[in-house]
């Protein structure tokens, strides 16, 4: 998380938008305003056991009396979402951090393209109601399981920008389901393209986009978690603590947080997947071996941060300034 200081804030409303999936809105603790935030923004947010997730704020940007997030019951969660659903009542105290934005509109594009995948659509919906507000050219397209999948539905629906959203259910008729082929096979200059949901949804898109020519530049993308794959060239290594000198090996099997940690140097991390850069550190020696996908491709050439809760060392040894 950031080393800023946390936030305390309150649940003062919890509701259900679909099925698995509530909301969330957080109020300072003291009746306080709370600190801006742009769209695309995300909290970092303390649960109940010591556990911290990332989750995106989904209300209008303009409001500054209050916190949205909405939280997708998850048969395979590493434990976050269940302590949201389980343990975040009306009433519930928590600590946050204050708002950042990794996943920013381009305030220079002539026209926006968003798309959103099932619970992916907490930032994008907080995106289109900006570009609504600001009177931007935009379209969003929504895909989900099924309309009772589909959070905010009669929010979009009853709202201004209820006209330039198309919903897309896969259990929906072939006609209405969502065609990437045409939406994306011809990308336009001054167009960018905004996409967040699951990891295959995901792909898919920029997949698409990337093979039909959208320059890097042009894409904008969050992911929510991501598969870490081991590979055979997977070895062991060492990290260097530039701060003491201090030399920590890293085992095959074992992550350089969970190294760090052994050797009692505390890094904080969140997502552990290498989505949300909470532990990103920077590299003062030696070549990563980037397996994130928080850093884009710019980023990982230049070899001076990487994210030690899974990605490795091409190197003997990296050294990090912790």
């Amino acid at each position: 998380m950031s080393n800023s200081a946390t936030l305390a804030v309150r649940v003062a409303r919890r509701q259900r938008e679909a099925v698995d999936i509530d909301s969330f809105e957080l109020i300072a603790a003291d009746g306080s305003g709370l600190p801006p935030f742009s769209a695309g923004s995300h909290v970092d947010v303390h649960l109940p056991g010591g556990l911290l997730r990332q989750y995106s704020l989904c209300n209008p940007p303009d409001e500054s009396h209050r916190y949205q997030i909405a939280v997708l019951r998850d048969p395979q969660s590493r434990g976050g979402s269940a302590a949201v659903h389980a343990q975040l009542q009306e009433g519930t105290l928590l600590q946050i951090s204050e708002p950042r934005n990794h996943f920013a509109l381009a305030h220079d594009a002539r026209r926006h393209l968003l798309l959103a995948g099932g619970i992916g659509v907490t930032p994008i919906l907080c995106m289109a109601e900006r570009l609504q507000h600001i009177g931007a050219d935009y379209e969003m397209h929504y895909c989900t399981r099924s309309a009772d999948r589909t959070a905010f539905a009669d929010r979009i629906r009853n709202a201004a920008l209820g006209a330039r959203v198309a919903f897309h259910f896969d259990d929906g008729a072939p006609e209405q389901k969502l065609d990437l082929q045409r939406l994306l096979g011809q990308p336009q200059d001054g167009t960018h393209l905004y996409v967040c949901g699951p990891k295959g949804f995901m792909d898919a898109v920029l997949g698409t986009a990337r093979a039909s020519g959208w320059i890097e530049s042009q894409l904008h993308y969050e992911f929510f978690s991501a598969k870490v794959e081991a590979s055979e060239a997977d070895a062991a290594f060492e990290v260097v603590v530039a701060s003491t000198g201090r030399v920590i090996p890293v085992a095959k099997a074992q992550t350089v947080v969970q190294a760090l940690s052994a050797a009692g140097v505390d890094v904080q991390v969140a997502c552990e997947q290498g989505v949300c850069g909470t532990c990103l550190t920077r590299v003062i020696e030696g070549v990563p071996d980037h397996k994130d996908v928080y850093l884009t491709d710019e980023e990982r050439a230049a070899n001076d941060q990487f994210t030690p809760c899974c990605s490795r060392s091409k190197s003997a040894r990296l050294v990090l300034d912790l």
